[in-house]
């Protein structure tokens, strides 16, 4: 039996001018897709990540991990002038 194996990668949406959302992977350098919605944006997410996956395999290179980073939000009030 074939035991899985599970990666977990920091995926960023950035909403376009034109509508939808193009969708970007730090750890896998090129890695971009996009989507028509927020929920089809996740599915080619995926799609692109496990396509850029068996990429690296079948060239024998090695997968890349996070480094512990994350992307936050951070609100302050404006000083005003």
């Amino acid at each position: 039996m074939i035991q899985e194996k599970y990666y977990d990668f920091t995926v960023i949406f950035f909403p376009a001018k034109e509508g939808g959302f193009t969708v970007y992977v730090p750890a896998l350098p090129g890695c971009f897709t996009e989507g028509d919605s927020l929920e089809e944006a996740q599915v080619m997410a995926k799609d692109a990540i496990r396509a850029y996956i068996e990429s690296l395999q079948m060239d024998d290179q090695e997968i890349p991990s996070e480094n512990n980073e994350f992307i936050s939000r951070i609100r302050i009030n404006a000083i005003p002038a």
